[in-house]
């Protein structure tokens, strides 16, 4: 049998090869340091795992859901003003199986075969995913030290402005932990009309922002629910990545095509979830903000750490995760990661996975606690790779 030509876009090979050395040193009883996968190790709030308890135990709630649950779309628009100042209407809100799901189904839902889609590189490889399931044209923006990791949409030819159906933006991004400076917005927005893109926000670290800064949401923007949409995820705010609970947000025809499309293969979000996402909306906030400190911690543990042992880590301004570039003298950031793994235990995420202009770079999730993080640098000294 012959398989869709579009699989040939997808490969895990990278991660594969890496989750194979991990098996296969962890049968020998090596101690392994796994700071690859971005799934926060903090508990989800008790209120949250109760509402989903209660929900559960309801036979009713385990028939087809068929919709959003009105009051979760309530509790959505209340999250919103609350939180970030931005008046919602529930028809500019439908619930997504996380990220993930939403932006697949959105380039399904937008886009027909040789559109131009615009990502940056590097981005969370999703975005990319996206594209190719759409079967469109990716054009990749760059993300670089010199900008700050930020996009400038100046760079982008006119051509290439003209020719694009949205463009997707991540800040806090993930993987470099840039954080939006003031007014990239707006310099977003003017682009946009200026071209007729829409703006694809994904927000989902607003929650996890360092040094006193304070997350925002890209919709908070005069202009932004007629020129975008943006993603919102409890995921890594509440600890309930499982779950899959997203919301695409903003403009109404996007989210009422990417609506369309969803009703013609799912049956709605398991209701239990939906009273879940309902109790973290509603609910309190305190270790949202307290996780946010322990995180810095690590951050902090992880670059002034490494500082010490000669490997310059700039402290990342927001996200669960740290941009490290590779120590001197490494060239591959595959072979680096292998190396690390093999002879200190330690385990990342080559920058290559995310794009070429993240060759250079390995992705650290900030997923252990300061005094671990200590222990996997100790290893990576001990092990003698930063003085090879």
């Amino acid at each position: 049998m012959k398989f869709a030509h579009k699989l040939n876009n997808f490969g895990a090979e990278i991660f594969a090869a890496l989750n194979e050395k991990k098996l296969e040193l962890e049968k020998t009883g090596r101690v392994i340091y796994n700071m690859s996968v971005g799934t926060p190790d903090f508990e989800p709030p008790a209120h949250i795992v109760q509402a989903l308890r209660e929900a559960a135990a309801d036979p009713q709630c385990w028939k087809y859901a068929l919709r959003d649950l009105p009051e979760m779309l309530e509790a959505v628009c209340g999250y919103y003003k609350r939180r970030f100042g931005v008046d919602l209407l529930p028809e500019q809100i439908m619930s997504c199986y996380g990220t993930q799901e939403g932006v697949g189904h959105l380039a399904m839902a937008l886009c027909d075969p040789g559109d131009l889609v615009l990502l940056p590189d590097p981005c969370y490889p999703v975005f990319q995913a996206g594209v190719f399931l759409a079967e469109a044209t990716p054009w990749y923006y760059p993300l670089t030290k010199e900008t700050g990791f930020l996009p400038c949409v100046n760079e982008i030819p006119e051509d290439v402005a003209h020719r694009a159906k949205f463009m997707i933006v991540s800040l806090p991004a993930n993987p470099v932990g840039s954080v939006a400076r003031p007014g990239i917005y707006e310099e977003l927005i003017a682009w946009a009309k200026k071209y007729d893109v829409l703006i694809v926000h994904d927000n989902a670290y607003s929650d996890i922002i360092f040094d006193g800064e304070k997350g925002g949401s890209f919709l908070a923007v005069p202009g932004a629910l007629e020129t975008g949409v943006e993603f919102f995820s409890l995921s890594k705010s509440f600890n309930v990545t499982g779950a899959r609970i997203s919301f695409l947000i903003g403009r109404r025809d996007v989210v009422d095509a990417v609506r369309l499309l969803r009703s013609q293969i799912d049956f709605g979000m398991f209701l239990p979830i939906q009273k879940a996402a309902i109790a973290a909306l509603t609910g309190p906030v305190d270790s949202v903000k307290e996780q946010c400190r322990l995180y810095q911690e690590r951050r902090d543990a992880l670059c002034l750490g490494a500082a010490e042992l000669g490997w310059d880590i700039p402290l990342g301004k927001g996200s669960m995760f740290v941009w490290a570039p590779l120590p001197a003298g490494k060239t591959s950031s595959m072979d680096f990661c292998m190396e690390l793994l093999e002879k200190a235990g330690v385990l990342c995420t080559p920058g290559s996975s995310f794009g070429p202009r993240g060759e250079g770079y390995v992705r650290f999730a900030l997923v252990l606690p300061p005094e671990k993080i200590r222990e996997a640098l100790l290893a990576i000294d001990e092990s003698g790779l930063l003085r090879a």
